[in-house]
């Protein structure tokens, strides 16, 4: 071996240790950074006209589980879609209460059971009638507070679909972008690691919100297809569209054109069932809360206050209530009609008749809704009238709830039950979710970047490197024995 090839041979040994061991840096001081992948260094023999010139750096590749790694963006899909199921079931359950809090729906019924029983026990008492009426306002203000909180949940996820069709749509962009470049870095034979680096963490960004599959394609490119099928990127970026709705109803639907649904490239998608390509991540349990969940709640709410208004209707419990007029609790101050119940729980009144707040008189609960003038103070058989309607059982007349006869003591106890069970059994999904997450998580960290091994290498590195340098060292001495010979 020439002098020549030894110096060449050690230069490129110093060459290509240095950058394995700046690789080896980059390694571990990016262990915990999101979407960073261990890279390694490919090293080959350097050839010269047949002849041997030391080592050459082939590339450098990134250390990648595909299939690990689609499975955690699964899991981190599915982990987003319960804890936006887990936490709107929790605001419902707060809104209605449980039955040993002060203003729950169970307590206001409780009170209103409770003044009924105590002015038919003294009929002529103002303030026992009063009671009355405070404890009815009360138990009204409690269905519309609690429609009021669903209905707010309602627009909060719609608001929240939009932000989240706007982060896809900016960061499609994004990767249309870095596909362009990849395949530019690509070409001319650069190092595309970084690059790589960014295109994992917008796709983890992306599968969040809607599950994707990623399709490799020529020179680096990807595709990304939804779980469900649908093209979100594929040479160009889809452009997904949805309009906000800024103030919600609860006879507001997508069916009745009242919300928006979503559109790919301006083709419709379904946002619900087995056809919905968006399912399993944070954007389809939103459509979920908005379309699915707070409606079949205001169903059941607005069930309970039918029955409510239906018991306490009829002629005979308040004989005076001509046909049509409305009974002791009223639709926003006029009689309910059965084609309108959506929404009903919201807009719940006391009869103005027997309201003194909306310029009635308190005696009309004694002596009847229709009555003109007072009568008999010591008359309390319409206000033990009044208290069996509540307390007698009678079968529903919504679909809101199972068929069935009940009280409405027991509807009301259904409603909160049901509230319960569907947040505990919402919270234990949202659990092992977030169980599934985290084992694949650590299990991809596990098999990402080893600190230890990492600085092992860095002591064969370094031994390299010198091995090199004494090459080196030995060729220079070699050259000045030889110049001091030609002198």
């Amino acid at each position: 071996m020439s002098i020549t090839s030894a110096l060449a041979g050690a230069l490129s040994g110093l060459s290509a240790t240095a950058r394995q061991a700046e690789i080896l840096s980059s390694n571990v001081a990016n262990a915990t950074t999101p979407g960073y992948a261990r890279r390694q260094v490919s090293l080959g023999s350097a050839v010269l006209a047949g002849q041997g010139q030391g080592v050459q750096v082939l590339g450098v590749t990134r250390d990648v589980d595909r299939y690990l790694l689609g499975e955690r963006r699964i899991a981190q899909a599915g982990s987003g879609d319960r804890d936006v199921r887990a936490e709107f079931l929790t605001r419902v359950e707060q809104a209605l209460g449980t039955p040993d809090s002060a203003g729950s729906l169970a307590a206001r019924l409780a009170a209103f059971d409770q003044a009924l029983v105590e002015a038919a026990g003294r009929p002529e008492s103002q303030a026992r009638l009063n009671g009355i009426a405070t404890t009815a306002r009360s138990l009204a203000a409690g269905l519309a507070d609690a429609t009021d909180a669903i209905q707010a949940a309602r627009a909060t996820a719609d608001r929240q679909i939009g932000d989240a069709v706007g982060t896809l749509n900016s960061t499609l962009a994004q990767l249309q972008e870095l596909n362009v470049e990849l395949r530019s870095f690509t070409g001319a034979g650069r190092d595309i690691s970084a690059l790589l680096d960014k295109r994992q963490q917008l796709v983890d960004q992306i599968s969040a919100i809607v599950p994707v599959r990623e399709v490799p394609r020529d020179l680096n490119q990807i595709a990304l297809y939804t779980a469900g099928g649908a093209p979100l990127l594929d040479g160009s970026a889809a452009v997904i569209g949805f309009s906000t709705t800024h103030t919600i109803t609860p006879e507001m639907t997508q069916a009745s054109g009242g919300l928006s649904g979503i559109t790919i490239n301006g083709r419709p998608y379904d946002t619900a069932g087995s056809a919905s390509p968006i399912l399993g991540g944070t954007l389809g349990a939103l459509f979920a809360v908005r379309d699915d969940l707070a409606v079949s709640a205001q169903g059941r709410l607005d069930a309970a206050a039918r029955d409510l208004v239906e018991r306490f209707s009829s002629a005979t419990v308040d004989p005076t209530l001509v046909p049509g007029a409305p009974g002791l609790f009223t639709d926003a101050g006029a009689a309910f009609d059965p084609l309108n119940e959506a929404g009903l729980a919201g807009r719940l009144t006391l009869n103005a008749a027997a309201d003194p707040a909306q310029g009635g008189a308190l005696f009309r609960l004694r002596d009847g809704l229709g009555a003109a003038t007072e009568g008999a103070p010591g008359n309390g058989t319409l206000l033990t009238a009044l208290h069996d309607a509540l307390t007698g059982a009678r079968p529903l007349s919504s679909a809101g709830f199972a068929a069935g006869t009940r009280s409405f003591a027991t509807l009301t106890a259904d409603l909160m039950s049901d509230a319960s069970s569907l947040r505990l059994s919402a919270q234990s999904e949202q659990g092992f979710a977030a169980a599934k997450l985290t084992a694949l998580t650590d299990l991809e960290a596990q098999n990402g970047i080893d600190t230890d091994q990492e600085m092992q290498e860095l002591l064969v590195i370094e031994k390299n490197y010198a091995a090199n340098a004494k090459v080196i060292q030995a060729v220079a001495d070699m050259i000045d024995t030889l110049i001091r010979l030609d002198g």
